[in-house]
Order: structure tokens, then sequence, then C-alpha cells
């Protein structure tokens, strides 16, 4: 015998409230997230490998030969 969670008053399982609280909530979260992403800074290997690409230098990390 499986307990269900206790449902909060006023908003049935499955229904359009329910969905649109659940949306707005993944929103929320995603728009944190990303928020987060944005202020994080270019990590300086990718930015050395930018570098080279944008300089078309002849070391492009592999050997020839």
């Amino acid at each position: 015998m499986t307990k269900e969670a206790p449902e909060k008053p006023g908003i049935q399982p499955g229904s359009s409230r329910n969905r649109e609280t659940v949306k707005a909530q993944i929103d929320e979260n995603l728009r944190r997230a990303y928020d987060a992403v944005l202020t994080e800074e270019v990590p300086d290997r990718f930015k050395d490998l930018l570098a080279r690409l944008q300089g078309g230098s002849a070391d492009s990390g592999t050997k020839s030969g």
C-alpha cells in the first residue's frame, strides 16, 4: 500500500490550475539557472582556444609530421 503525498487545497492533480503553477515554477527556475550562467566568467582555457581560432595560429594543439 502506497501513500500519496497530501495535496494542496484547491488544486486537483491534472487540473489546468496545477499545470499553470508547475509551468510558472519551471519558468522561474530556468530563468534563475540561465541568469546564473550568464554571470559566470568564461574559462581561460576557452578564451585561449578562441584566440587561437581567431588568429589562425598554426599551433592547433596537434603535431604533424
